[in-house]
């Protein structure tokens, strides 16, 4: 198996990557929507904009 960022080999420390470093650049690609998962768009409405209010 190979790093899915650079192809180098798999360390067992950060499988599935090589390194630390492509962990976190793989993170990044998610963070900043580089990579998405298929499907039908969100559909938000009042209910999941703001969060329940809570009594003390």
């Amino acid at each position: 198996m190979s790093c899915p960022v650079c192809q180098k080999p798999v360390e067992k420390a950060y499988r599935p990557f090589c390194s630390k470093r492509c962990a976190d650049v793989d993170l990044g690609r998610w963070l900043n929507g580089s990579y998405a998962v298929p499907g039908e768009p969100a559909i938000l409405d009042e209910t999941t904009e703001t969060p329940p209010e809570t009594h003390h």
